[in-house]
């Protein structure tokens, strides 16, 4: 019975997880990398045809995006999902499969150029197709027996319409273990879907990090009863400032979560007036995909809407609908939104400015001082838009050099991950402590010093690098030769020295291990004592 983590280990996009269970493999995500690949990931160690059954926290494309590849590779196993997951990934595989095959051909053709072979996507419409087929719609909080040995239950987590914390009941040589996946944990009192919802018992834990080393900023007491006040007050703020300067505000947004939370907010500032002197102001959605995703939201189960949400849909008010808006799907209605001179909110995919339409709007709007560029969303190290979060001067869209002369904003209190405090507060829902916490979906500086806090509060934990393999019943730990914990930053000559002394640690945790369990009586208070020893240690060698 072993884990091996494969993605998401010290960065924020890719996650992907594998369980072996008699004999039989299991992947927890099958997610895709966004922006720089920080850190190197090991290949998956056994075959796509091997994989029995793929357990899927989300929709997200870093959670689902290689799901396809992993069919076009020899998957043919089931992937269990929720209902509302299910109903997203149809969209968002074959939205994201557009994209494989659209950014391979405008590549193919740069190679044709330079008298270089032609780029294959990395999966194509057909490979989303056939990965879609393998889904199996699963309700929250029913317990469903897989296999020999194993059951697994979704409940539900709060981050996305459909998202859930997977809990797997795991038996081998009649030795049973429970294992729980935190999925990402929704952030607290987002509009439209519940709060996240915690779990009685574990075994072992893996919790994301995203923002396991910051703190959401909100704002008490609100005048206004709704929910995420701070953010739709903020939102308003943007819209008017904009707009008094004759700009537009344009928002790159996720089209699944983030594109109906904008739409949700935006119905509410214009039914309390929120923004002055610019009635009736239009508002574009322009993504295919948030179309779409836009109907799942609407037609999903009610248990999945919290209760405002669904308090509206009773009263027969679309939440997600309101006077001035506009859905544009095709290309031509895209184009005709630049030709609006008029001060306008335009949202469009995608949120990190990686791919999609948005990267249009930023080559007609990111030169022009009276526009805003509003971020909604974490951007990952090396995307564009964490570039341009952090100050470039210019940026290269379709071949150009554009300037960067319009006000790049956040919106802080909308992100869809819980912070420091919420991973807490979910992680405190364990009656017992868990034998062991594994910490992984986090930037490096977020992962560690999430661990450091959780040290503190007394839990064991780890923090996996790719490649690293956990037996489940008897402790052991093995980091395989092809895992990388090294940064690519690093230079070359840092690179074996990281490596020996990480392989030296390794050693001296492992006898550690060893020890630990020879002496029976070895409690979770003789290890935060043996693990603050070791920091004080560490602590000293600094100074």
């Amino acid at each position: 019975m072993k884990i091996q983590f494969i993605g998401a280990c010290h960065e924020v996009t890719g996650s992907c997880t594998l369980l072996e269970v008699n004999g039989a493999q299991y992947l927890v995500d099958c997610g895709m990398e966004q922006g720089i690949d920080m850190f190197e990931n090991v290949p998956l160690p056994v075959p796509a045809a091997a994989i029995d059954a793929v357990f899927l926290t989300h929709a997200h494309i870093d959670h689902s995006g290689m799901l396809p590849k992993l069919y076009k590779d020899g998957f043919r196993g089931k992937i269990y999902a929720t209902e509302a997951t299910t109903d997203l990934c149809n969209i968002m595989l074959r939205d994201s499969a557009h994209i494989q095959e659209s950014e391979a051909e405008w590549r193919s053709r740069k190679a044709e150029r330079a008298g270089e072979k032609k780029v294959e996507p990395v999966y194509n419409l057909e490979d989303a197709m056939g990965a879609i087929s393998c889904f199996r719609r699963c309700k929250y909080d029913e317990i469903m027996r897989i296999a020999e040995g194993v059951e697994v239950r979704f409940t539900d987590i709060g981050h996305l319409l459909g998202s859930a914390c997977i809990e797997l009941w795991l038996t081998e040589d009649g030795e049973q273990r429970k294992i729980v996946f935190s999925g990402d944990v929704g952030n607290y009192d987002q509009p439209i879907i519940n709060d996240p919802k915690k779990v009685a018992d574990a075994d072992y834990v893996v919790i994301e990090s995203t923002y396991g080393n910051r703190l959401h900023e909100r704002t008490p007491q609100p005048p206004i009863k709704m929910k995420s006040y701070d953010a739709v007050r903020a939102l308003a703020n943007y819209i008017q400032t904009a707009f008094d300067r004759g700009g537009s505000v344009i928002i790159p947004a996720f089209a699944v979560g983030r594109t109906q939370e904008m739409l949700y907010a935006i119905r509410e500032i214009k039914q309390y007036g929120l923004v002055k002197g610019h009635d009736g102001f239009p508002v574009y959605v322009d993504s295919p995909l948030a179309v779409e995703a836009t109907g799942v939201f609407l037609q999903c189960d009610m248990s999945c809407l919290d209760e405002e949400t669904t308090e509206l849909v009773n009263q027969g008010v679309n939440p997600l609908w309101f006077d001035g808006l506009t859905l544009a799907v095709s290309a031509e209605e895209s184009k005709a939104i630049n030709a609006d001179r008029r001060p306008k909110v335009i949202i469009s995919a995608s949120g990190m400015c990686e791919a999609g339409r948005i990267r249009h709007h930023l080559k007609h709007n990111l030169w022009q001082k009276k526009n805003i560029i509003l971020f909604v969303g974490y951007q990952a190290e090396g995307s564009l838009g964490r570039k341009l979060q952090e100050g470039a001067h210019t940026v290269r869209l379709f071949g150009e050099d554009i300037l960067v002369a319009a006000e790049i904003a956040a919106l802080r209190g909308t992100s869809g991950h819980a912070d420091q405090q919420g991973l807490i507060d979910w992680l405190q829902g364990f009656i017992d402590k868990p034998r062991v916490v594994y910490i992984n979906h986090g930037d490096d500086g977020a992962v560690m010093e999430f661990q450091k806090l959780l040290n503190e509060m007394g839990y064991t934990t780890e923090t996996p690098f790719s490649g690293t393999e956990y037996d489940l019943l008897t402790g052991r730990m093995t980091v395989f030769a092809d895992a990388r914990p090294i940064s690519r930053r690093e230079t070359s000559r840092g690179h074996a020295r990281a490596l020996s002394v990480f392989n030296d640690l390794i050693a001296a945790a492992e006898a550690l291990l060893h020890l630990c369990l020879a002496r029976r009586g070895c409690t979770n208070k003789d290890n935060a004592k043996l693990t603050s020893q070791i920091l004080n240690l560490i602590q000293k060698w600094k100074e």
